[in-house]
């Protein structure tokens, strides 16, 4: 095809215009901001890709290289050729793997709409090149500063001649040709080794240090003579009073072409640190899995009669939290994790009752009558999805307040998109491979070098050492460990499953990259499609987070299927089938990979993640511990359950005995408090004596026998019931006793009868008085039968999970991008349509403007021709846009036509047609 066939773009729209519609869905996913809402028209999705918001972010999606284009395409001039770019990239004397990569990059580039342009005229959307661009306030992350012309504008043309003459040219008549000629030398490699051959060393020295960045400094108004012979020659110009500055041309001579000291083609590879049997790998998962059930439960049993209180700004107090770290036996970070964990899966909530406190949710109940593979499960889901980051309890907000667990603040919509990237990291490591966290960290900022520092990719902004993403990175290894998702450092097979990841006997091992970068992904992960090369994460989605799925994104080669569209098909379906032939060019082949690197795996949507999750739970179920029927008695008062134990007998044991170790196994200790909250509970000593025969796989210790007994005669003796309150005993020696002990004072007592006491406090008080002056007594109804007393859970009304907070609008579905699409086309080709000349043409962007008259005659004869028309409409809401129609009859002051735009047939009132024009014929 000639080029005048087909021009070069002179826009980004027109750029776009050109797109098929395969190619439209790409953008659109990648940049989901771009569709929300629905862009009218081409030219307003172009406006809307480059706004500052949407190209920020788009850079801090992209990975190191591809970024490191961008900043080379920013001091490059514009538009840039192809070979230009790879001079900066690769510098004079070429580098293989940077020629190799830079495509790559370029189509990623494209893609997003961050360069338009053929390879000989590329450019760089405006918004990018000036946040990028150097400047004195913010230099360029290249280093480089401005071109000679930038840098000489404000000079005199006198001070331009000397230069010339002093750098041994030949003078000229006007400044612009003396910059000309100067940049000239600059770039001329053999003119300027010959001129720098003369340099004083001094000279030399202070090139060295402002080649590389930055390039502005200081001199003093009589400069020393290494630096008067800089300034001489041009190879420092004068910015300011004071100021100087290296030209981007002689910068770029000194680094031989290279916009970049240490370009980075490729991404770091993740190398294996140690490497365990897989076998150790699921065993050592499958035991935390099985200690993360037990803590959640503990915690959860803990505040079962009701939990901390609410603080008022929301979350759990510090003195709290330090309670709860000490009964889970955890440092208060890990008891932080545990807390949110149960507060993600939704088994744990505020009450909202007056006096506000953290309690179980009524899920948490049908949780405990689950399998516990299945428990593990909704807790591992919940975790890999949530927005909110446990590391953060502790630190400080942007007011400086202290961040609480449960507590506003803690949502950071990154975190999903780390936990999963992560995560697919070791999942491309082989079977039993364990990492250097260093290694991660490492590859995750080469992802993404922007992401995680706040405000304005500028490259003079020191980026902090631990900056979120990072942070979010070493909570993930430490959770995954916590939660049994890893053992030892490597990615378990339920942790596999959990991704969507097949074994790695499924999938061949690892890939031909050798560890760290991955083989070609099968079955549920094939099934999910690979991001981009930048390693964004697109397609179907969960959370939030940034790059999170959606439902019907590109699924492998497939493409993305749109309703009506044929199975196979790689365009959406819809509008597209209805559009001129040339936008129905084959879609161009994926960009390639990074070499070395491993496609990313997408998120998957709900539905596959709920897919996932049961396969995790049905491969994590074999390796978990089976519940035991019996414990251990042993002679000094204590029970031994060599593992875990089924939920009645742990249930029991509870109340009978105290916790007194966990780990491996658990050692309860029996104690005359611990028995009588049993026989408070409504056992008698034949119960418990009974319960632990049955339970026990050795004899019942004598001194245990002995204890029971002892304290159930005790029991009881004593009742106390409400009169306020009083005690009555049939031995009145025991109550005189009582009343002669001076402990009893603040209790008041006084004799009714023989065997009668009054007191003056509430029963409650008087029962825990009685019972710390060593006595047993026992609570009674007004029936005078013993009250049973058994601990009251507490539940908060029903309760959903939070939900995560998605970092951007959420990527677009496949329905959502062909309904885009079709009304994005249909809405350029209203916009675009070419029409007849009238004596009041609108503006661009303007409705047309027509009398009642005019527009109802000129609809009425366009209903006789059949020809189409352009008109302007304003609906119920006021909302004005501009449509082509074929009308198809005129009455009671409607037209029916056929809506090119809406691509169905509609019924319009006259009256809010603003005007008519009709189209030129093609």
């Amino acid at each position: 095809m000639s080029q005048e066939a087909n021009p070069a773009p002179r826009s980004l729209a027109e750029a776009l215009r050109a797109r098929d519609d395969a190619s439209l869905a790409a953008l659109l996913r990648s940049r989901p901001d771009l569709i929300t809402p629905v862009p009218t028209d081409l030219t307003q999705l172009a406006t809307r890709a480059g706004t500052r918001a949407s190209v920020l972010r788009a850079l801090e999606r992209l990975d190191r290289f591809a970024l490191q284009t961008v900043e080379a395409l920013a001091v490059a001039p514009d538009p840039a050729s192809g070979t230009a770019l790879l001079g900066l990239m690769a510098g004079d004397a070429g580098d293989e793997t940077v020629a190799a990569a830079l495509p790559r990059a370029l189509a990623t580039l494209r893609e997003q709409a961050l360069v338009w342009g053929d390879d000989e005229r590329l450019r760089l959307v405006r918004t990018a090149r000036e946040l990028l661009a150097p400047s004195p306030q913010h230099p360029s992350p290249t280093g480089l500063g401005p071109t000679v012309h930038e840098a000489a504008s404000g000079m005199s043309p006198g001070r331009i001649q000397e230069i010339v003459a002093t750098a041994g040219l030949a003078s000229t008549h006007d400044s612009v040709s003396a910059v000309t000629a100067l940049t000239a030398l600059f770039t001329h490699r053999k003119k300027m080794a010959k001129l720098l051959s003369g340099a004083p060393e001094g000279s030399l020295e202070v090139l060295s240090r402002l080649v590389w960045g930055p390039p502005y400094g200081q001199v003093t108004p009589e400069p020393a003579a290494h630096l008067r012979w800089l300034l001489d020659r041009g190879l420092l110009l004068p910015t300011a009073p004071g100021t100087v500055v290296l030209p981007r041309e002689v910068a770029l001579h000194l680094r031989a072409g290279r916009a970049h000291r240490e370009p980075e083609p490729l991404p770091p590879a993740v190398e294996p640190a140690a490497t365990h049997r897989p076998q150790g790998v699921d065993a050592a998962a499958a035991g935390q899995a099985h200690t993360a059930l037990a803590t959640v439960e503990e915690l959860l049993k803990d505040w079962d009669e009701g939990g901390p209180a609410v603080l008022r700004a929301g979350g759990l107090s510090v003195r709290d939290l330090k309670r709860t770290a000490v009964a889970l036996d955890a440092p208060e970070p890990v008891a932080a994790f545990w807390v949110e964990l149960a507060y993600a899966a939704g088994l744990l909530a505020s009450d909202g009752e007056a006096d506000e406190r953290y309690a179980a949710t009524p899920l948490y109940d049908e949780w405990l009558e689950r399998p516990p593979a299945e428990r593990w499960a909704l807790l591992a889901g919940a975790w890999l999805t949530a927005t909110r980051a446990p590391g953060l309890v502790g630190g400080r907000d942007a007011k400086d307040r202290t961040l609480s667990a449960l507590g506003p603040g803690l949502d950071r919509s990154a975190a999903p998109e780390v936990r999963h990237r992560v995560l697919t990291l070791l999942a491309g490591l082989p079977a039993g491979a364990a990492p250097a966290p260093e290694s991660i960290l490492t590859r995750l900022h080469w992802e993404r070098p922007l992401r995680g520092t706040a405000g304005t990719p500028r490259p003079g902004r020191d980026t902090p050492a631990e900056d979120l993403r990072t942070r979010l990175a070493r909570w993930t290894l430490t959770e995954a460990e916590l939660l049994g998702v890893t053992g030892r450092g490597a990615l378990s097979t339920q942790g596999r499953a959990l991704l969507g990841v097949p074994g790695p006997g499924a999938s061949g091992g690892p890939g031909p990259g050798g560890p760290g970068e991955g083989g070609e992904l099968t079955g549920a992960a094939g099934a999910a499609g690979v991001a981009d090369s930048t390693g964004a994460v697109g397609g179907a989605g969960v959370v939030g987070a940034g790059g999170l799925p959606g439902a019907g994104g590109l699924r492998g080669a497939g493409g993305l299927r749109g309703a009506g569209g044929p199975a196979g098909g790689g365009e959406p379906g819809g509008p597209g089938d209805k559009l001129p032939v040339h936008h129905h060019r084959a879609p161009a082949p994926a960009p390639a990979t990074a070499p070395g690197a491993p496609a990313p795996l997408v998120p998957l949507s709900p539905a596959e993640q709920a897919v996932a999750t049961t396969t995790a739970a049905r491969l994590l179920a074999p390796l978990l511990p089976e519940p035991l029927d019996h414990v251990l008695l042993q002679a000094d008062l204590t029970a031994v359950a060599p593992g875990p134990l089924e939920r009645p007998l742990a249930e029991m044991l509870g109340v009978l005995a105290d916790v007194e170790s966990k780990g491996g196994a658990t050692v309860y200790r029996f104690t005359p408090g611990s028995v009588r909250r049993a026989l408070d509970a409504g056992r008698t000593a034949a119960d418990l004596h009974d319960f632990l025969a049955r339970h026990s796989r050795t004899p019942i210790p004598q001194p245990l026998a002995y204890l029971i007994d002892d304290v159930a005669r005790k029991h009881g003796h004593l009742r106390i019931g409400a009169a306020s309150a009083y005690v009555r005993c049939d031995d009145d020696a025991l109550l005189t006793e009582i009343l002669a002990d001076k402990r009893a004072t603040a209790l008041r007592l006084r004799r009714l009868a023989p065997t009668v006491l009054a007191a003056q406090s509430d029963p409650a008080a008087l029962l825990e008085g009685l019972r710390a002056m060593g006595f047993a007594p026992a609570a009674e109804s007004a029936e005078g039968d013993v009250l049973i007393t058994r601990a009251h859970a507490h539940r908060t009304p029903p309760r959903t999970a939070p939900e995560p907070v998605p970092d951007g609008p959420p990527p677009p579905d496949g329905t959502l991008l062909s309904a885009a699409i079709r009304a994005i086309r249909a809405g350029d080709l209203a916009a675009t349509a070419p029409r007849k000349p009238t004596g009041t043409d609108p503006a661009a962007g303007e409705l047309p403007r027509t009398s009642a008259a005019e527009t109802l005659a000129t609809v009425q004869a366009a209903v006789l021709t059949g020809d189409s028309l352009w008109i302007g409409y304003v609906n119920a809401e006021g909302a004005a846009s501009q449509r082509v129609i074929a009308p198809i009859r005129v009455e009671g002051g409607f037209v029916t036509a056929y809506d090119h735009t809406a691509d169905e047939v509609r019924t319009y009132p006259l009256h809010r047609i603003t005007g008519v024009a009709e189209l030129a014929e093609e």
